[in-house]
């Protein structure tokens, strides 16, 4: 079986829960004061928090940069690198 080797560049890195840097970042979903989605090569990350502002985006670098009082963070439909379906449907699919 042919394994399949993807480019994944995908960091995140938080300072003091005030500054994050993503790379990896395809394309932002939305965004407002409270609430970031951004497609990223792992997944769809959403970033909770106060007072949220873009400071930096450039899709062509794949970079984000935020700031504000961040409060958690969640990824959705990535954990599994790309792949499609929820564990119970390729189990029983």
């Amino acid at each position: 079986m042919e394994e399949k080797h993807t480019n994944i560049n995908h960091r995140l890195v938080i300072n003091d829960r005030e500054r994050i840097s993503i790379t990896g970042v395809s394309d932002v979903i939305s965004f407002d004061t409270d609430v970031v989605m951004v497609e990223t090569e792992m997944g769809t990350l959403t970033i909770k928090g106060l007072e949220l502002h873009v400071n930096r985006l450039n899709l062509e670098k794949e970079e984000l940069e935020l700031d504000g009082q961040i409060e958690s963070l969640e990824y959705s439909d990535g954990a599994r690198y790309g792949s499609k379906g929820s564990f119970m449907s390729k189990l029983f699919g």
